[in-house]
């Protein structure tokens, strides 16, 4: 069995009875951080054996895990740092392994940032896209924002408190300064933050106020009737519009307005 269990994002409080018996019961945690998740071992004296597994564990990790639940018949039960396993983190490469060789996978419910970040910013929540951390090389990024300026369902992001002033410049650039935004910050910690507004104003005020933790951002979706909705995905933008939007872009990011332009051409190709 591998059991992907949810642990508490901040309040150690917020773990499931369910979760508390799979993680004793289970005969091998796989942790991404065996500090953190030590901490919620002790707290309710849980006493199963702790192995790392991360990112940089590699294949050949994957493949001993599935091999010890194959050929041994153990029970692992994965967790991340905090929330869900294969939510921004390694998990989905155990889990598609496991399956692969005939493993049962269990999901134990439970914390996830994105759920708790979108359910509490006021912004439509029925319909939404979960983007995790944007592309860090500029051409990248550009691309993904551009795609996602005409996005009409809500955007939910990750961002590092380093990066937030950076990536809500960019957001504000891309979907204009009035779309509607909150950043969740230290979500279910003693200092948990909601700040709501327009992406103009969460700009300015994270570029003078640093922000600490990490941080969820909520882009409201793109209106229907914004000229932003075609651009980069209909062939019949006006340049006007294209040209507005490379122009915001470039102001942005510092990426050069012909690299800009080449990125929107081939989100049309692509798109057909």
């Amino acid at each position: 069995m591998l059991y992907l269990v949810a642990t508490p994002i901040g309040n150690l409080e917020d773990v499931t009875h369910r979760a508390l018996r799979v993680l004793g019961e289970a005969d091998v945690i796989a942790a991404e951080d065996t500090r953190q998740t030590r901490k919620l071992l002790s707290r309710y004296q849980i006493t199963t054996r702790v192995i790392s597994y991360h990112e940089h564990s590699g294949q050949r990790a994957t493949d001993e895990l599935v091999r010890q639940m194959c050929d041994d018949g153990i029970s692992i039960a994965l967790v991340t740092d905090a929330g869900t396993p294969g939510i921004s983190d390694p998990g989905h490469d155990l889990v598609v392994a496991a399956i692969e060789r005939g493993v049962t996978v269990v999901p134990i419910p439970g914390a996830t940032a994105v759920i708790n970040a979108l359910v509490a910013s006021g912004l439509p929540s029925a319909r939404f896209v979960f983007e995790g951390f944007l592309p860090r090389t500029k051409k990248s990024r550009i691309e993904k924002l551009v795609e996602l300026a005409s996005e009409p369902r809500t955007v939910i992001y990750y961002e590092s408190p380093e990066r937030l002033s950076v990536t809500l410049s960019e957001l504000s650039h891309a979907c204009g300064d009035s779309r509607r935004a909150c950043v969740a910050r230290e979500l279910t910690k003693v200092f948990e933050e909601f700040r709501r507004g327009e992406l103009s104003e969460l700009r300015d005020h994270y570029a003078a106020e640093k922000a600490r933790g990490e941080c969820v951002i909520v882009v409201e979706g793109a209106p229907q009737n914004d000229h932003v909705d075609d651009v980069g995905a209909d062939e019949n933008d006006t340049p006007d519009q294209t040209n507005d939007l490379i122009k915001r872009l470039a102001t942005a990011t510092g990426i050069n307005r012909q690299d800009i332009y080449r990125a929107i051409a081939e989100l049309k190709r692509s798109s057909g």
